[in-house]
């Protein structure tokens, strides 16, 4: 049985490293951001707009997005035989 509790939080540590590493990246290398849009479908080809505000609520929007994920994937791995 995976712990659903201890899989959340490292679930929001690896979030959180991930969307910051992603997130400085574009506020210090703007060009870079068209670049990676046609990999990266969650992007529009807006004008990038960084304030902590933006940098806030991604995170939080990534980190529930994130705990969802993982909260499923405990759950049926803790439901379904093997």
């Amino acid at each position: 049985m995976i712990n659903t509790k201890h899989l959340l939080k490292v679930t929001a540590v690896w979030v959180t490293i991930v969307y910051i590493v992603c997130f400085v990246g574009v506020a210090l290398i703007p060009g870079v951001r068209p670049w990676f849009i046609q990999y990266a479908p969650h992007m529009n080809a807006g004008e990038n707009i960084i304030t902590f505000a933006t940098f806030v609520s991604g995170l939080v929007i990534w980190n529930v997005i994130a705990f969802l994920g993982a909260w499923l994937f405990a759950i049926l791995n803790n439901k379904i035989e093997q």
